[in-house]
């Protein structure tokens, strides 16, 4: 089926992102910055982790973060619990979280260094749970069972991980869910310490594909350590279709790191803005308002209190109909200047102007006869008899909607 997969996506800078913040940021700026995203249009939220203060001390107040916030209709609101006491936690604030997704996998890290450092387990000791997690799924008559590598790609500890060595992995895991009579749906992918590429996804993606036609649900949780992982993504929607899901996460101007990866803040993931204009660029719904979306990453950056890390959030979506920028405007040079697609004129107050005229132009909407002349370039020849034939354009994209 053609087309483009469904997009599930979730907003991780209240947890992603803020657990590698300071500890000491308020919690009425972090309630600040919650109810600022429930009102974007993301449909997805995690507002934090349920974990121990020792070893995430900026998730300490995550219930009071929960009890302070208003929840936006139609968003739905996750979080985060590595283990049973968390998920306990959690539950005397369902709602307005939502209740954790029951789903029982076979999970695994490429790298026994990183296995160590993040979960304090090996590799070994990760494997030796799977028939268990299949034993529990038999007890309680599940019917689809799911597969998820850590650092599918590789790792600062060990180097890449080669096609055939993460493919094998996941075979095994596969196999023993087969062996179970369980059918495998579900997969996931996370590359905590930025080691994707897009022509690694692409191949990886595809043979999951061609060998788990069953597979029909895929995460990607990439980190953009290194800059690559919107084009990794861009390389997963080249390769699923309509008949796929894929599940995408993301933070609010990159903001995000990892503590046990040696990379600290710059274990960034991709910015949400950048993400979220992507896809509406090439077609696909998002029900995201990129400018409020960008305001509130300019709250972010006074929150955290340093810049983040995407582009859109710098320079804007591509500006159209009345979003286009005046054509006089002086010389832009400055991050501050160039907020005026949000900001207007008062951005660039006193910036340089070398022009005496106004500048005008018959390619802008506005500008007298301009529908007149864009009629008589189509109407116009294309071309001469003798000139070299212009290639054909793809037809664009089908609209589809993110879930």
């Amino acid at each position: 089926m053609a087309g483009y997969p469904k997009i599930v996506h979730t907003e991780e800078g209240m947890r992603d992102g803020l657990q590698i913040e300071s500890a000491d940021i308020p919690v009425a700026a972090k309630i600040r910055l919650l109810n600022a995203l429930s009102k974007t249009g993301l449909r997805e939220i995690n507002v934090g982790s349920f974990v121990s203060p020792k070893y995430t001390p900026q998730m300490a107040c995550v219930e009071e973060l929960i009890n302070g916030f208003t929840p936006e209709p139609g968003v739905k609101y996750t979080y985060t619990a590595l283990n049973d006491k968390g998920v306990d936690r959690a539950k005397a604030y369902t709602p307005p979280l939502s209740p954790r997704a029951s789903e029982l996998a076979t999970r695994v890290d490429m790298c026994d260094v990183f296995a160590q450092r993040n979960t304090n387990r090996t590799q070994a000791q990760q494997m030796a749970t799977w028939p268990k997690t299949i034993e529990k799924a038999l007890e309680k008559g599940v019917t689809e069972g799911a597969l998820s590598i850590s650092n599918v790609w590789g790792s600062n500890w060990i180097g890449e991980v080669p096609f055939e060595q993460h493919m094998l992995m996941f075979d095994r895991m596969y196999q023993m869910w087969d062996d179970a009579g369980i059918k495998v749906t579900r997969i996931g992918m996370a590359d905590a310490t930025g080691w994707s590429m897009p022509h690694q996804v692409e191949r990886t993606v595809t043979g999951i594909k061609e060998r788990w036609p069953s597979i029909k649900d895929f995460n990607l949780h990439l980190h953009n350590t290194r800059g690559a992982a919107l084009a990794s993504v861009y390389a997963a929607l080249r390769v699923l279709d309509g008949t796929d899901t894929l599940r995408l996460q993301s933070s609010i101007g990159g903001m995000a790191g990892c503590p046990y990866c040696g990379n600290g803040r710059a274990a960034m993931m991709i910015a949400t803005e950048d993400l979220m204009h992507m896809l509406e660029e090439m077609g696909i719904h998002t029900g995201v308002d990129l400018y409020k979306l960008v305001e509130t990453v300019w709250l972010a950056e006074e929150v955290v209190g340093h810049p983040l890390y995407g582009f859109v959030s710098k320079a804007g979506p591509r500006p159209r109909f009345d979003k286009l920028y005046p054509m006089d405007m002086p010389h832009i040079e400055t991050l501050e200047q160039a907020k005026h697609f949000i900001r207007g004129p008062k951005a660039y107050e006193g910036a340089n102007s070398p022009w005496k005229e106004p500048i005008t132009s018959w390619m802008r909407p506005e500008a007298p006869g301009h529908k007149e002349k864009l009629a008589q370039m189509k109407d116009a020849p294309a071309q001469s008899k003798d000139a070299p034939a212009q290639p054909k354009l793809a037809p664009a994209p089908q609209k589809v909607a993110a879930g």
